[in-house]
């Protein structure tokens, strides 16, 4: 058993602090974010890491600035940092603090996708793979030596919050393995090499879908990736329209399935992209393309729930020809 802190703030680094704990080690206390305000009423409200340790009585630090407990930190005399998703960029002189170092769960392969927002990265990038390293951190951004890694395919519908929900369990396992290994002396140390990617922090600019430049497949993947952090979106006669849910076909197959567009094909790849094709409740809103075709299955309007394509056609209109921008 080892004496931890932990520091970590959202749901994925309360499964690795969930497992560690239920794993018997000696959870000495969780250091998290403050509290932030949220909804309409602006309450206070805890992260799920300083409801998990209220839960267990573990000692809770919340300080806006990490060298705000130096002290403390010093005075539990800990063996190991167990960092996930904490937040805040930590100073050599804190990573010292424990007698065994501090380690990091980073919800990417590394090198690549270091930073704030791997698991988005990867999803908006179109990647088929992606995973979960442990390092022992340094004062740099996830350069720290690699300690154990694990790889898991990524589905071509899967959005960022299904895959951030597999990576929290697999990284909360390989969390529990690596402390096991370094308690035992015999957990690996790799140097990171080979070519380093960035994963920087998302930004509202960046969700705009921009059908004159981003293809068929770029829009999917930028829709599944801003599920559910921010949504993608789109303007359609001056009103904003969040996109939730797309598929994509080429136009070929499109006509195919849709005899009567046959003789109107070289009309079709014409059209601008962002026009409005065709729309069918139960099919979506087939959306043209610079490539092909987008087809609308999940939206929200604004002031509005998320709503299936059939839900919200029942309520709002639109019409072929109509153009997103």
């Amino acid at each position: 058993m080892l004496n931890i802190v932990f520091m970590g703030t959202p749901d994925f680094a309360k499964e690795s602090l969930e497992s560690i704990y239920n794993a018997g080690h000696n959870i000495m206390a969780v250091v998290t974010n403050p509290d932030r305000p949220k909804g309409r009423g602006m309450k206070m409200i805890a992260s799920p890491v300083k409801e998990f340790a209220i839960q267990k009585n573990i000692p809770v630090f919340q300080p806006s600035k990490i060298g705000e407990i130096e002290n403390e930190l010093v005075d539990l005399k800990p063996d190991l940092f167990c960092v996930v998703a904490y937040g805040k960029i930590l100073p050599q002189h804190i990573l010292n603090i424990p007698k065994l170092g501090s380690i990091n769960v980073h919800g990417s392969l590394l090198p690549k996708y270091r930073g704030a927002a791997p698991i988005q990265w990867a999803v908006i990038n179109g990647d088929n793979t992606t995973g979960v390293t442990t390092m022992y951190m340094d004062a740099g951004m996830d350069t720290g030596d690699m300690i154990l890694k694990k790889e898991i395919e990524i589905g071509t519908d899967e959005t960022t919050g299904e895959l951030w929900n597999r990576l929290s369990t697999l990284g909360a396992n390989l969390l529990v393995e690596t402390v096991a290994q370094i308690e035992k002396g015999i957990a690996p140390r790799e140097p990171q090499t080979g070519i380093s990617t960035m994963a920087p922090m998302l930004n509202k600019e960046m969700a705009k879908i921009d059908w004159q430049n981003q293809n068929m497949t770029e829009i999917k993947n930028l829709v599944r990736g801003l599920n559910p952090i921010m949504g993608a979106y789109s303007m359609l006669q001056d009103k904003k329209l969040k996109i939730w849910k797309v598929d994509n076909v080429k136009l070929e197959s499109f006509i195919e399935k849709h005899q009567e567009f046959e003789e109107e094909k070289s009309r079709i790849e014409g059209l601008e992209p962002g026009t409005i094709m065709y729309i069918e409740s139960k099919e979506g809103v087939c959306i043209k393309a610079k490539d092909g075709i987008v087809i609308l299955l999940e939206v929200q309007a604004e002031n509005s729930r998320r709503m299936t394509i059939s839900e919200y056609l029942n309520g709002n209109q639109m019409q072929a020809g109509q153009i997103f921008e």
